[in-house]
């Protein structure tokens, strides 16, 4: 019986693309089913950083014929490790992505659930480490532009609040072209317990201001130090602020207002690597 999924060696003639079976189909070839612990990803990096850090999270793979040649390796991994992957038409991956941004492929894949701040703690190298506070942030497109600023940067982690729902989406994933998978999150506990932990193990947190706080380029930065990044509009709450070990704020001209969340991320994040890489 013919399958709608290739398992086969992909040849230098693609399989003919196919269109899906409706919506709630099984997940035994009939069609795809996702369970709450599985993401959709799309984006050609956002789906290959999974595969070359995670392989084994990777469940069903489709993708455009035009895309064949690019992912040869991957559909060969397939192959070899009997995960299917179909070729379909655009219509079909944009129903699939919900999206037209899909840039010709989508995986469905195991959701990287947060690690526990203790064990993130436990795993970290000694001397400078930078993390990210996400105090509030929800829009999943800054999430995306703050994942790929904190990879290009080297941040060792992402800290979510006990009562965040913030998490990888296929729109954020997509955003961050790959970081998602280079920049673990990290679920923190209760306030005052997460403080405790953090400022035993040598970090200092700042919170970042819209105006107030003092110059980013004009202090010292700590070598272990947490930024802690407010909401979008609204900014970090203030009570917060103040139970901070530094106070920080972007000088600039005046002429608008401030800057977005993901943008005065990617500030603060060059700040402090500068500060390191001139010892």
């Amino acid at each position: 019986m013919n399958s709608p999924w290739n398992n086969r060696r992909p040849s230098a003639r693609p399989p003919r693309a196919t269109p899906l079976p409706p919506s709630g189909a099984r997940g035994d070839g009939s069609g795809p089913v996702r369970g709450h612990d599985e993401l959709r990803l799309y984006g050609v990096n956002a789906v290959l950083a999974m595969h070359a850090r995670r392989p084994q999270a990777l469940r069903k793979l489709y993708l455009a014929e035009a895309l064949i040649p690019r992912l040869q390796p991957l559909l060969k991994w397939c192959v070899g490790n009997r995960v299917g992957y179909r070729v379909v038409g655009e219509g079909d991956l944009n129903k699939l992505a919900a999206t037209t941004h899909h840039e010709g492929v989508v995986a469905d894949v195991l959701r990287a659930e947060p690690q526990p701040l203790a064990a993130w703690l436990a795993a970290l190298d000694e001397g400078p480490v930078l993390a990210l506070w996400l105090d509030g942030v929800g829009n999943p497109h800054n999430f995306g532009a703050i994942l790929r600023s904190a990879a290009h940067f080297g941040a060792a982690g992402i800290l979510l609040p006990a009562e965040s729902t913030l998490s990888l989406s296929g729109a954020a994933a997509r955003v961050a072209e790959g970081g998602a998978e280079a920049v673990p999150l990290v679920r923190l506990p209760a306030l005052p317990q997460a403080l405790s932990q953090l400022r035993d193990a040598g970090f200092a947190l700042a919170a970042t201001l819209v105006e107030g706080g003092q110059g980013l380029f004009a202090t010292p930065l700590p070598p272990r130090m947490v930024y802690v990044m407010g909401a979008e509009g609204e900014g970090m709450d203030r009570g917060f602020a103040q139970s901070c070990d530094l106070r920080l704020s972007i000088p600039g001209t005046g002429a608008v207002e401030s800057l977005n969340v993901a943008a005065a991320t990617a500030v603060f994040l060059a700040g402090w690597r500068s500060r390191q890489a001139r010892g």
